[in-house]
């Protein structure tokens, strides 16, 4: 029984910098297709104060919620990596 779950934790630490680099990959794709409200004048106060908060719809929404799924699983990958 202990040696299944040694060979089942070698498996896992040999996959997890694989899975580790997709999510990786997949966040930043998903954070960059995300579009901004505020220009690069928001960045530094400028632009319009309200114009960064507006209600998700539809595909934005979706995109809004994958990448807080995918950043989750990201986040638990490498709390899983420090662990083994």
């Amino acid at each position: 029984m202990t040696s299944d779950i040694l060979f089942g934790m070698e498996i896992l630490s040999g996959i997890l910098p694989y899975i580790q680099i997709g999510l990786s990959a997949l966040l930043i794709a998903l954070i960059l297709l995300q579009k901004t409200g505020a220009g690069v004048g928001g960045a530094f106060g400028g632009g319009d104060f309200s114009s960064g908060f507006h209600t998700r719809r539809g595909f934005e929404k979706t995109l809004f919620r994958l990448t807080i799924a995918i950043g989750t699983l990201f986040v638990v990958s490498a709390f899983l990596a420090f662990i083994f």
